[in-house]
């Protein structure tokens, strides 16, 4: 039978199949030594095939083609990644302009790791209701930027459950994954969209004004008005693995659309006379903020 995975904790996984039967089951062996660089061959999200013993033990024999996954780097094997969930419709990144502040560095890397492996992205401003009139200012014009780029950003508050509806019609009948440093909120807004639901909740330390991590591990979970979410923990850093420096530039897309202007091929656009992206830069038609994270992640790309 063919069924979805909703959850991994390493060696046991929870599955849902096509009619709704909830079943937890582990890894053929032979499995685990797949040739991947991955360090888990079940993601969340993944369609499998599993058989069911005559005891009711479920064992995944086979994963089905993705469409596509979204990983970050593997925190105890620096060449290995971990793939955090598959077959997603979109990605929505969870920011917040105050307690805590979410860089526009982590929105940027976010979007540019959705966009390599080709999932829409999205961005969410949270906490609202909390911010003073210059963070306001702050976060319209953070919104605007994405907005211009093509990316749809959406301002909520979900403890007063403020332009909920325009979220919900953003992710009705999809599969979309939710990330987030930890502290903006991620699993009091998925509850606040779905009131069956019944994540756990964090709070802020108020020493340094970041969140306490409540989520371990990813978990997919059906919504009442349609689709699924996949909330998944705290993290700091998404990984684009294998990417040469000229390819980076093609996941922004504000500069994708300027690359046939450079003097040079394979313009990293840092240094070189006659840079379209460069230019874009100087006349303000590419973000200061947005051309920052770029030359971030070239410098630290891995």
């Amino acid at each position: 039978m063919e069924a979805i995975i909703t959850k991994s904790t390493g060696s046991w996984f929870s599955a849902v199949t096509d009619d709704k039967q909830r079943l937890e089951c582990r890894l053929r062996g032979q499995m685990r030594l797949n040739g991947s660089k991955s360090t888990n061959p079940v993601a969340v999200g993944d369609r499998v095939r599993l058989e069911v013993s005559e005891a009711g033990d479920a064992v995944i024999h086979e994963v089905l083609d993705r469409k596509n996954y979204i990983v970050r780097k593997s925190i105890n094997l620096s060449k290995q990644t971990h793939v955090i969930a598959a077959n997603m419709d979109i990605a929505i990144v969870i920011a917040t302009v105050a307690e805590p502040r979410t860089s526009a560095g982590f929105i940027d890397r976010f979007l540019c790791t959705a966009q390599a492996y080709k999932i829409p992205g999205m961005v969410v401003f949270n906490k609202i209701d909390i911010l003073d009139e210059e963070e306001q200012q702050a976060m319209h014009e953070l919104m605007a930027v994405y907005e211009n780029i093509g990316y749809k950003s959406i301002a909520v508050s979900a403890t007063e459950k403020t332009n909920l509806d325009a979220l919900k019609a953003a992710m009705k009948d999809k599969v979309s994954l939710i990330a987030g440093h930890s502290g903006t909120g991620k699993s009091t807004l998925i509850n606040a969209l779905d009131n069956n639901l019944n994540l756990k909740t964090g709070e802020i330390s108020s020493v340094h004004l970041k969140g306490k991590h409540t989520t371990t591990f990813a978990e997919m979970f059906e919504l009442e008005f349609g689709g699924f979410v996949i909330d998944t923990p705290g993290i700091k850093e998404f990984g684009l693995t294998g990417l040469e420096d000229k390819e980076l530039a093609h996941y922004f897309p504000e500069m994708l659309q300027r690359l046939s202007g450079c003097k040079y091929y394979n313009c990293k656009h840092v240094s070189e006379p006659a840079c379209a992206v460069k230019f874009a830069v100087e006349k303000g038609e590419i973000s200061i903020s947005r051309y920052s994270s770029y030359l971030g992640m070239l410098e630290n790309k891995a």
